[in-house]
Protein backbone atom coordinates (compact mmCIF):
# COMPACT_ATOMS: atom_id res chain seq x y z
CA UNK A 1 0.00 0.00 0.00
CA UNK A 2 1.34 3.39 -0.86
CA UNK A 3 -0.04 7.16 -1.67
CA UNK A 4 0.64 8.27 -4.94
CA UNK A 5 3.44 10.79 -5.44
CA UNK A 6 3.04 13.06 -8.65
CA UNK A 7 7.27 14.11 -8.09
CA UNK A 8 7.81 10.57 -6.80
CA UNK A 9 9.13 10.42 -3.31
CA UNK A 10 11.70 12.71 -2.60
CA UNK A 11 12.44 11.57 0.88
CA UNK A 12 12.71 7.88 1.72
CA UNK A 13 13.43 6.13 4.17
CA UNK A 14 14.54 2.01 3.24
CA UNK A 15 13.89 -0.25 6.31
CA UNK A 16 15.56 -3.34 4.58
CA UNK A 17 19.17 -3.10 2.74
CA UNK A 18 17.26 -4.24 -0.91
CA UNK A 19 15.29 -1.47 -1.46
CA UNK A 20 18.39 1.33 -0.66
CA UNK A 21 20.66 -1.21 -2.39
CA UNK A 22 18.39 -0.49 -5.64
CA UNK A 23 17.96 2.76 -5.20
CA UNK A 24 21.56 3.79 -5.69
CA UNK A 25 21.63 1.77 -8.78
CA UNK A 26 19.49 3.19 -10.29
CA UNK A 27 20.82 6.58 -9.50
CA UNK A 28 18.51 7.86 -6.95
CA UNK A 29 20.27 7.43 -3.47
CA UNK A 30 20.28 11.60 -3.32
CA UNK A 31 16.18 10.72 -1.94
CA UNK A 32 16.92 7.82 0.80
CA UNK A 33 17.08 9.83 4.10
CA UNK A 34 17.57 6.81 5.95
CA UNK A 35 18.72 3.38 5.98
CA UNK A 36 18.32 -0.19 7.99
CA UNK A 37 21.77 -0.91 9.97
CA UNK A 38 22.11 -3.72 7.89
CA UNK A 39 22.56 -2.32 5.01
CA UNK A 40 25.78 -3.98 3.53
CA UNK A 41 25.53 -2.92 -0.44
CA UNK A 42 26.95 -0.53 -1.59
CA UNK A 43 29.51 -0.14 1.33
CA UNK A 44 29.15 3.89 0.52
CA UNK A 45 25.71 4.08 2.10
CA UNK A 46 26.95 3.28 5.59
CA UNK A 47 28.69 5.47 5.36
CA UNK A 48 26.35 8.40 3.86
CA UNK A 49 22.87 8.14 5.58
CA UNK A 50 21.07 8.00 8.62
CA UNK A 51 21.05 4.06 9.96
CA UNK A 52 17.43 4.22 11.62
CA UNK A 53 16.43 1.23 12.42
CA UNK A 54 17.57 -2.72 12.89
CA UNK A 55 15.21 -5.33 10.40
CA UNK A 56 12.71 -6.27 13.25
CA UNK A 57 13.10 -3.33 15.10
CA UNK A 58 12.66 0.16 14.77
CA UNK A 59 12.03 3.48 17.00
CA UNK A 60 9.37 5.46 15.47
CA UNK A 61 10.93 8.81 16.60
CA UNK A 62 14.33 7.89 14.56
CA UNK A 63 12.20 7.14 11.57
CA UNK A 64 10.17 9.88 11.71
CA UNK A 65 13.44 12.37 12.44
CA UNK A 66 14.87 12.12 8.65
CA UNK A 67 10.93 13.32 7.88
CA UNK A 68 10.15 10.42 4.89
CA UNK A 69 7.74 11.23 2.49
CA UNK A 70 7.77 7.12 1.42
CA UNK A 71 9.12 4.05 4.04
CA UNK A 72 9.90 1.10 2.37
CA UNK A 73 9.82 -2.24 4.02
CA UNK A 74 10.32 -6.12 3.25
CA UNK A 75 8.38 -8.81 4.54
CA UNK A 76 5.34 -9.59 7.28
CA UNK A 77 8.00 -9.04 9.86
CA UNK A 78 8.19 -5.80 9.05
CA UNK A 79 4.50 -4.74 8.38
CA UNK A 80 3.88 -3.70 11.73
CA UNK A 81 6.39 -1.22 11.67
CA UNK A 82 5.09 -0.03 8.14
CA UNK A 83 1.96 0.59 9.56
CA UNK A 84 2.88 2.58 12.46
CA UNK A 85 4.84 4.63 9.74
CA UNK A 86 1.20 4.75 7.74
CA UNK A 87 -0.65 5.25 11.21
CA UNK A 88 1.63 8.47 11.72
CA UNK A 89 0.80 10.05 8.35
CA UNK A 90 4.02 8.45 5.97
CA UNK A 91 2.94 7.20 2.56
CA UNK A 92 4.64 3.33 2.80
CA UNK A 93 5.60 1.02 0.11
CA UNK A 94 5.52 -3.22 1.19
CA UNK A 95 7.58 -5.62 -0.51
CA UNK A 96 6.93 -9.40 0.14
CA UNK A 97 8.66 -10.88 -2.72
CA UNK A 98 10.85 -14.98 -2.59
CA UNK A 99 11.64 -15.87 -5.52
CA UNK A 100 14.04 -14.53 -8.45
CA UNK A 101 11.08 -13.09 -10.26
CA UNK A 102 10.31 -11.12 -7.27
CA UNK A 103 13.37 -9.53 -7.06
CA UNK A 104 13.55 -8.30 -10.64
CA UNK A 105 9.43 -7.17 -10.21
CA UNK A 106 11.12 -5.15 -7.56
CA UNK A 107 13.65 -3.12 -9.56
CA UNK A 108 11.01 -2.17 -11.88
CA UNK A 109 8.52 -1.11 -9.58
CA UNK A 110 11.15 1.30 -8.01
CA UNK A 111 12.25 2.30 -11.35
CA UNK A 112 9.04 3.71 -11.88
CA UNK A 113 8.26 4.83 -8.43
CA UNK A 114 11.30 7.43 -8.79
CA UNK A 115 10.91 8.28 -12.36
CA UNK A 116 14.43 5.73 -13.38
CA UNK A 117 12.80 3.26 -15.77
CA UNK A 118 15.75 3.42 -18.58
CA UNK A 119 18.36 2.48 -15.52
CA UNK A 120 15.73 -0.08 -14.19
CA UNK A 121 15.65 -1.58 -17.46
CA UNK A 122 19.09 -1.65 -17.47
CA UNK A 123 19.66 -3.27 -14.31
CA UNK A 124 16.98 -5.61 -14.43
CA UNK A 125 19.21 -6.89 -18.61
CA UNK A 126 22.66 -7.46 -16.36
CA UNK A 127 20.66 -9.64 -13.57
CA UNK A 128 19.11 -11.71 -16.22
CA UNK A 129 22.24 -11.66 -18.16
CA UNK A 130 24.25 -13.15 -14.95
CA UNK A 131 21.67 -15.89 -14.18
CA UNK A 132 21.76 -16.90 -17.90
CA UNK A 133 25.31 -16.83 -17.87
CA UNK A 134 25.58 -19.28 -14.64
CA UNK A 135 23.23 -21.60 -16.20
CA UNK A 136 24.92 -22.19 -19.11
CA UNK A 137 27.84 -22.20 -16.88
CA UNK A 138 26.21 -25.29 -14.81
CA UNK A 139 25.31 -27.99 -17.95
CA UNK A 140 28.79 -27.61 -18.43
CA UNK A 141 29.56 -29.72 -14.58
CA UNK A 142 29.84 -33.27 -14.62
CA UNK A 143 27.00 -33.85 -12.34
CA UNK A 144 24.66 -32.17 -9.85
CA UNK A 145 25.69 -32.00 -6.34
CA UNK A 146 23.24 -32.58 -3.47
CA UNK A 147 23.29 -28.91 -1.66
CA UNK A 148 22.10 -28.46 2.09
CA UNK A 149 21.61 -24.37 2.50
CA UNK A 150 21.78 -23.77 6.22
CA UNK A 151 20.40 -20.17 6.87
CA UNK A 152 20.50 -20.31 10.34
CA UNK A 153 22.10 -22.87 13.23
CA UNK A 154 19.28 -23.12 16.23
CA UNK A 155 17.35 -24.04 15.12
CA UNK A 156 18.39 -25.42 11.50
CA UNK A 157 16.91 -23.33 9.12
CA UNK A 158 17.05 -24.27 5.50
CA UNK A 159 17.20 -21.54 2.62
CA UNK A 160 14.56 -19.61 1.18
CA UNK A 161 12.88 -19.90 -2.43
CA UNK A 162 15.64 -17.12 -3.61
CA UNK A 163 18.18 -19.34 -2.39
CA UNK A 164 17.02 -22.85 -3.90
CA UNK A 165 16.53 -20.85 -7.08
CA UNK A 166 20.34 -19.80 -6.86
CA UNK A 167 21.30 -23.01 -6.14
CA UNK A 168 19.42 -24.92 -9.25
CA UNK A 169 20.99 -22.20 -11.75
CA UNK A 170 24.58 -22.90 -10.30
CA UNK A 171 23.96 -26.46 -10.92
CA UNK A 172 23.39 -27.98 -7.58
CA UNK A 173 20.00 -30.00 -6.21
CA UNK A 174 18.73 -27.98 -3.17
CA UNK A 175 17.61 -31.04 -0.80
CA UNK A 176 15.54 -29.06 0.85
CA UNK A 177 13.58 -27.25 -2.22
CA UNK A 178 10.22 -28.62 -1.34
CA UNK A 179 10.88 -26.56 1.97
CA UNK A 180 11.97 -22.91 0.40
CA UNK A 181 8.76 -21.81 -0.58
CA UNK A 182 7.15 -22.02 2.44
CA UNK A 183 5.90 -18.58 3.75
CA UNK A 184 8.01 -18.32 6.92
CA UNK A 185 11.08 -19.26 8.99
CA UNK A 186 9.31 -21.42 11.08
CA UNK A 187 8.17 -24.30 7.99
CA UNK A 188 12.15 -24.24 7.16
CA UNK A 189 13.58 -25.72 10.25
CA UNK A 190 15.34 -28.52 9.67
CA UNK A 191 16.21 -31.79 11.82
CA UNK A 192 19.67 -33.54 12.18
CA UNK A 193 17.52 -36.71 11.19
CA UNK A 194 16.22 -35.12 7.96
CA UNK A 195 19.60 -33.50 7.49
CA UNK A 196 21.12 -37.05 7.45
CA UNK A 197 18.52 -38.68 5.17
CA UNK A 198 19.41 -36.66 2.72
CA UNK A 199 22.80 -37.16 2.75
CA UNK A 200 24.49 -33.59 1.25
CA UNK A 201 27.12 -33.35 -0.71
CA UNK A 202 27.41 -29.89 -0.14
CA UNK A 203 26.61 -27.31 2.66
CA UNK A 204 26.63 -23.77 2.15
CA UNK A 205 26.23 -22.03 5.42
CA UNK A 206 24.98 -18.54 5.59
CA UNK A 207 24.62 -17.79 9.21
CA UNK A 208 22.37 -14.21 9.43
CA UNK A 209 24.44 -11.80 11.29
CA UNK A 210 27.10 -14.17 12.41
CA UNK A 211 30.10 -16.60 10.82
CA UNK A 212 29.35 -19.73 9.70
CA UNK A 213 31.36 -21.88 12.23
CA UNK A 214 32.10 -25.46 9.82
CA UNK A 215 33.68 -26.92 12.64
CA UNK A 216 31.01 -26.96 15.03
CA UNK A 217 28.42 -28.52 12.24
CA UNK A 218 30.99 -31.33 11.82
CA UNK A 219 30.78 -31.75 15.87
CA UNK A 220 26.43 -31.85 15.94
CA UNK A 221 25.52 -35.32 16.97
CA UNK A 222 24.86 -37.56 14.20
CA UNK A 223 26.26 -35.54 11.69
CA UNK A 224 29.66 -37.48 11.60
CA UNK A 225 28.82 -39.96 9.44
CA UNK A 226 28.45 -37.16 6.58
CA UNK A 227 30.57 -36.46 3.90
CA UNK A 228 29.57 -33.10 2.88
CA UNK A 229 32.06 -30.40 2.21
CA UNK A 230 31.16 -26.99 3.82
CA UNK A 231 31.48 -23.38 2.73
CA UNK A 232 30.38 -20.18 3.80
CA UNK A 233 28.13 -17.29 1.83
CA UNK A 234 28.15 -14.37 3.72
CA UNK A 235 24.56 -13.62 4.60
CA UNK A 236 24.72 -10.14 3.27
CA UNK A 237 25.80 -11.83 -0.28
CA UNK A 238 22.45 -13.89 -0.50
CA UNK A 239 20.17 -13.67 2.45
CA UNK A 240 18.83 -10.15 0.95
CA UNK A 241 16.37 -10.32 -1.82
CA UNK A 242 17.80 -7.92 -4.14
CA UNK A 243 20.76 -7.73 -6.60
CA UNK A 244 23.45 -9.08 -4.29
CA UNK A 245 21.66 -12.11 -4.23
CA UNK A 246 21.92 -12.78 -7.87
CA UNK A 247 25.34 -10.28 -8.55
CA UNK A 248 27.18 -12.05 -5.38
CA UNK A 249 25.56 -15.23 -4.16
CA UNK A 250 24.92 -16.72 -7.21
CA UNK A 251 28.37 -16.66 -8.43
CA UNK A 252 29.71 -17.77 -4.88
CA UNK A 253 27.52 -20.75 -4.77
CA UNK A 254 28.48 -21.44 -8.24
CA UNK A 255 32.44 -21.36 -7.61
CA UNK A 256 31.26 -23.61 -4.24
CA UNK A 257 29.70 -26.33 -6.50
CA UNK A 258 32.37 -26.27 -9.15
CA UNK A 259 34.85 -27.13 -6.38
CA UNK A 260 32.84 -29.91 -5.19
CA UNK A 261 32.90 -31.38 -8.35
CA UNK A 262 36.24 -30.83 -9.32
CA UNK A 263 36.19 -28.69 -12.37
CA UNK A 264 37.72 -25.27 -12.36
CA UNK A 265 35.46 -22.45 -12.72
CA UNK A 266 37.59 -21.00 -15.63
CA UNK A 267 36.98 -24.27 -17.83
CA UNK A 268 32.75 -23.40 -17.27
CA UNK A 269 32.85 -21.22 -20.63
CA UNK A 270 31.56 -18.06 -18.69
CA UNK A 271 32.13 -14.90 -20.45
CA UNK A 272 35.13 -12.61 -19.55
CA UNK A 273 32.95 -9.27 -19.69
CA UNK A 274 30.63 -11.36 -16.98
CA UNK A 275 33.98 -12.47 -14.68
CA UNK A 276 35.11 -9.15 -15.17
CA UNK A 277 31.99 -7.51 -13.95
CA UNK A 278 31.88 -9.99 -10.67
CA UNK A 279 35.75 -9.56 -10.18
CA UNK A 280 36.49 -13.17 -10.45
CA UNK A 281 39.82 -13.32 -9.48
CA UNK A 282 38.63 -12.31 -6.13
CA UNK A 283 35.38 -14.58 -6.09
CA UNK A 284 37.05 -17.77 -8.44
CA UNK A 285 40.66 -17.69 -7.26
CA UNK A 286 43.39 -16.11 -9.74
CA UNK A 287 43.41 -19.31 -12.34
CA UNK A 288 39.76 -17.69 -13.54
Amino acid sequence: MSVVLPRGPQRIACLSTESAEVLYRLGAEDRIVGISGYTVHPPRARREKVKICGFTSGQMDRILAVQPDLVIGFSDLQLPLLRECERAGRAILWFDHRDLVGIVEMVRELGRLVHATKAARLLVAQLESAQQAVTLAAERLPWRPRVYFEEWDEPMICGIHWVSELISLAGGTDVFSGRARAPGARERIVSTEDVVAADPQLILGSWCGKRFAPDRVRERIGWQGLQASMVEIKSSDILSPGPAAIERGLPRVLAAIADRVGMPVASLGLPAEWLGAFDHQRLFGAAA
